[in-house]
């Protein structure tokens, strides 16, 4: 029974043993299996180039670099209105009747003294006649009034008459003097009456509007004719309060009229000694040169007085920066790697204008934190973050040198 039992047990630690081993085998198996994928995927992350950071370049355009310049900066102060003559007159009715005849519209030319028009005369003539028959009967009365007088003298001499009857008798004659004077002075009235029922030019140019017709009746001062005299014409500028004190009578302006293809040189000629009430500005006087062409009254100018000029650094107002405490401006300085931005404050001046690539542009003086010759970025280039490397115009942009991959061993790889 023991023998039988030892036999029996044999074969079952032999079958247990081989079981145990093929667990360590699997182990060992997956240990190796597990080892080899990684050491394959380190081989390839190894295999792969590793990537640099690159410093941000930005690629200016010859609009994007300007040079701080010192010329001439003109301070000037920018004026607007409309043309008008310096010469113009209403024709007026200087008496109450109804326009018979205009013989002049608008565009005609006309000359001091011309007749225009005539008002109906009838009534002012009729007048006038009155006006004569009373006063030759005035005279009438005169006349009779000195022979009494004289004839009262030559009686009081020969004493038929006493001294009262001769004072009564100086006294009519002088009362028909005065009346006769004062129906020869009605007489100049109507006279005048009449003669101003015709409308006469007081200065010449041209009719610019036509404001009554043949037909109408016209009331005392009633507006008939207006005429222009476009041989002088001037520009009347409202200049703010905290520009008039530079300025002055004989400085010069170039004005834009519209209709007009080239500017237009002006001189102030006038300067309103009070400002206005409501705005508080100073009317200023521009006279406009008298043989320019195209030029009509009404016309919309704009323009520039130009105050004074100075010698100073100056920069186009769009290159100054003004969205943080105090201005500043982009300078272009040499780096490491090349050009780069720099950020630069800056102590404006007064604005002006100053002459760039043959045109007057605004401008601002610069009174420190540059110097002449500096390189700056323009308005056009935005705001740039001060250490862009900046590739200027004409310049290559430079690259950065790629790295040679990285690559797993040989012997990794077989693995």
């Amino acid at each position: 029974m023991p023998q039988s039992r030892l036999n029996c047990s044999r074969p079952q630690r032999f079958q247990r043993g081989r079981l145990h081993w093929s667990i360590w085998l699997l182990l060992v198996l997956g240990v190796l299996i597990a080892a080899g994928v990684y050491r394959a995927r380190a081989a390839r992350q190894a295999a792969v180039p590793v990537a640099t950071t690159a410093t941000p370049q930005l690629r200016l355009a010859e609009s994007d670099v300007l040079q701080v310049q010192s010329g001439r900066l003109a301070r000037s102060v920018d004026v607007s209105g409309g043309l008008r003559a310096v010469d113009s007159a209403v024709v007026k009715a200087k008496v109450a009747a109804e326009l018979k005849s205009l013989t002049v519209r608008e565009g005609d030319a006309v000359k001091a003294g011309q007749l225009l028009g005539q008002l109906d005369p009838s009534e002012f003539e009729m007048r006038l006649r009155q006006a004569e028959q009373t006063a030759a009967a005035a005279r009438a009365q005169l006349d009779i009034a000195r022979r009494n007088l004289e004839n009262s003298r030559g009686l009081v001499s020969q004493g038929f008459v006493s001294s009262t009857a001769l004072e009564s008798a100086v006294s009519t004659e002088a009362s028909a003097a005065a009346n006769w004077q004062a129906a020869a002075a009605a007489v100049d009235l109507a006279r005048k009456a009449l003669a101003d029922t015709r409308l006469i030019a007081p200065i010449s140019g041209q009719v610019s509007q036509r404001l009554a017709q043949p037909g109408e009746r016209v009331a005392l001062d009633g507006r008939i004719l207006e005429i222009v005299d476009l041989r002088q014409l001037e520009l009347e500028a409202a200049i703010p309060s905290d520009k008039a004190a530079g300025l002055a009578v004989g400085q010069q302006a170039q004005l834009t009229v519209d209709g007009l293809a080239e500017p237009v040189m002006a001189q102030v000629q006038r300067i309103n000694p009070a400002a206005q009430s409501g705005s508080r500005a100073v009317l200023a006087y521009l006279r406009l040169p008298a043989s320019q062409p195209g030029l009509r009254a009404g016309l919309f100018a704009r323009g520039s007085v130009l105050m004074d000029e100075r010698e100073a650094l100056s920069l186009p107002l769009s290159a100054v920066r003004v969205d943080r405490s105090e201005p500043y401006v982009i300078k272009i300085v040499p780096g490491k790697e090349g050009p780069e931005a720099q950020w630069q404050t800056v102590a404006l001046g007064v604005q002006g204008q100053v002459l760039r690539e043959g045109r007057l542009r605004a401008a601002v003086e610069l009174k420190s934190g540059v110097q002449a010759g500096d390189r700056l970025l323009s308005g056009t280039a935005g705001t740039v973050a001060a250490g862009t490397r900046l590739v200027l115009p004409g310049a290559a942009p430079a690259s950065a040198p790629t790295p040679a991959p990285t690559l797993a061993p040989a012997s990794a790889a077989s693995r």
